[in-house]
């Protein structure tokens, strides 16, 4: 027997915060998410997706009343797709299918009542940056943001019907290795161009290079559809909020004739400060984070956005971009390792550019979907 119950006070928030931390305090690889970026994703005062959208979150609990899943099921009227299509997200539960089968039945009645006839997860109720997808391959301690999960979850979901929408691919090479030689082609080829330049993103003009990624995220993503589109105001929020962890040798831009035209946003890959905060991130907590930083050297960096804006694509620039920024962080840091952010496999062009860094495929996740009419036809994510 599994009980359901709606998180609404506060001892079932604490519960739906500490239920995997328990569920994983014998794997070595998980990292506990901080319970403030968990948290802002469920607070209508500061969570956007509200405004358009409807998301609860739940807890179930076994005869015992012992906690044996959670999760969080949601619409948003930006999630578009080729049906009305819900989310669910935050999912974990114990190695059991039966406790499974009842957490996606009680998804999808929910979904079903709101109108959906899909349902995709695990996903977020936000932006993709964030707790989204299922890790199938490469179990190694997660990067800030990202999902980890037992290897059993992917059983759970495909055993109950759920199919792979996309794949999710991160890609990695040593920070150190020399860059390829079709980019150093690209490089030297706009080198002689007076009207191409580079520059890495400053904190003291970091409103400045917050402008240039707005015009140029949204000119590049503008077709990718799925709430890609951002705000001047989130773009200035999201970039200040990175000061305090920037590293100024491995976030870049390219201009023709100062135009921003391409982007390489790099940060140092901040769980390797947070896992030993344990989800937390009071004033004790945050003097902890500044005294880590300070004595524990970060080896890894990751990349969270690589775009070129479409008149320049396909034209080399991103190569010049690369070598240009390569250049400084390979004499400039003490960085060994570089992940990029997952790549969907609907992106032929971002795995091409991968292809090129000359990286090797390190960790796979994957979006799956639901089909709540079982005759209708399933397909997989066009591509972009």
């Amino acid at each position: 027997m599994v009980i359901a119950e709606e998180v609404l006070n506060i001892k079932q928030k604490k519960e739906f915060l500490e239920f995997p931390a328990r569920l994983y305090k014998n794997d070595k690889a998980y990292i506990r998410p901080l319970d403030k970026d968990i948290e802002f994703v469920f607070d209508p005062q500061k969570n956007k997706f509200f405004e358009n959208g409807i998301c609860k979150r739940f807890l179930f609990l076994n005869e015992n009343g012992e906690t044996a899943g959670k999760v969080a099921a949601f619409h948003h009227q930006k999630y578009l797709q080729n049906q009305p299509t819900g989310g669910i997200g935050f999912f974990d539960c114990i190695n059991d299918q039966e406790t499974a089968n009842f957490i996606f039945d009680f998804c999808k009645n929910f979904l079903q009542s709101i109108g959906m006839e899909a349902m995709d997860g695990p996903i977020n109720f936000g932006e993709r940056d964030k707790f989204w997808g299922v890790l199938i391959d490469g179990f190694t301690p997660p990067l800030y943001g990202m999902n980890y999960n037992f290897p059993y979850y992917k059983d759970l979901l495909e055993n109950y019907g759920f199919q792979v929408y996309y794949d999710m691919l991160c890609f990695s090479r040593k920070a150190h290795a020399p860059t390829s030689r079709i980019f150093n082609i690209m490089h030297a080829k706009h080198s002689k161009n007076e009207n191409i330049s580079a520059k890495p993103v400053t904190k003291k003009q970091i409103n400045n290079f917050a402008e240039d990624f707005f015009e140029l995220y949204n000119k590049t993503w503008e077709s990718h559809g799925g709430g890609k589109q951002m705000n001047l105001k989130e773009v200035k929020n999201m970039f200040n909020s990175m000061k305090p962890v920037m590293n100024e040798h491995i976030a870049w831009f390219a201009y023709d004739n100062n135009k921003p035209i391409a982007m390489w946003i790099n940060i140092p890959d901040l769980n390797q400060w947070f896992k030993y905060l344990n989800g937390k991130f009071g004033f004790l907590d945050k003097l902890k984070f500044l005294y880590y930083k300070a004595t524990k050297t970060n080896t890894k960096f990751v990349g969270l956005i690589f775009g070129v804006v479409p008149e320049w694509q396909n034209k080399g620039v991103e190569g010049y971009l690369i070598v240009e920024a390569a250049k400084h962080f390979q004499v400039d840091t003490d960085f060994i390792d570089f992940e990029m952010q997952w790549i969907g496999d609907f992106n032929p062009k971002m795995l091409g550019l991968a292809k090129h860094l000359e990286t090797e495929v390190t960790r796979k996740l994957a979006t799956y979907r639901y089909l709540f009419d079982r005759n209708k036809e399933f397909e997989r994510h066009p591509m972009v």
